[in-house]
């Protein structure tokens, strides 16, 4: 059994919290903006946003090391280069803008909570016990690694 408090992997979160922003928005007036450019804006940042994790996820397969978040204590390697010099979470990171973006697409303020809501909850249910782990691991060469690149951007 995992260390980590979370049992719903991040994209599963990703996925319950997008429905759930989605469900609210369609209850409250949405913002009059065209949709070429409330289209525009959801793609682009769900691209950057999927450009992220796909890089993270990279980094991962590059060193030989587990992509499940889930389980963090079978890291064979502390990955600290590519996109990993800009965030310690960019698999987070990515699914976060894909969010924005989901939220842009919706035109509502409500569906801003989601975003926000992800943030909160995977900073404390997966990566705050995910870091402890990694502190563990890593030792000193870890707590560097923090001191040096910020949690999210």
């Amino acid at each position: 059994m995992s260390t980590l408090e979370l049992k719903v992997p991040p994209p599963v979160v990703a996925l319950l919290i997008a429905a759930a922003v989605w469900l609210l928005s369609s209850l409250v007036p949405v913002l009059d903006v065209p949709s070429f450019i409330r289209i525009t804006l959801a793609v682009l940042i769900a691209l950057l946003g999927g450009a992220f994790s796909l890089a993270g996820v990279f980094s991962f397969r590059r060193a030989k090391t587990t992509v499940n978040p889930m389980k963090p204590e079978q890291a064979s390697s502390l990955v600290t280069t590519g996109v990993y010099t800009i965030t310690r979470n960019p698999m987070y990171v990515g699914l976060l803008l894909v969010l924005v973006g989901w939220a842009a697409f919706l035109s509502s303020v409500v569906a801003l909570a989601g975003p926000v809501a992800f943030f909160l909850y995977i900073g404390r249910f997966q990566i705050a016990p995910e870091e402890r782990v990694l502190s563990k691991m890593f030792g000193p060469k870890y707590i560097e690694y923090q001191t040096k690149v910020r949690r999210w951007l």
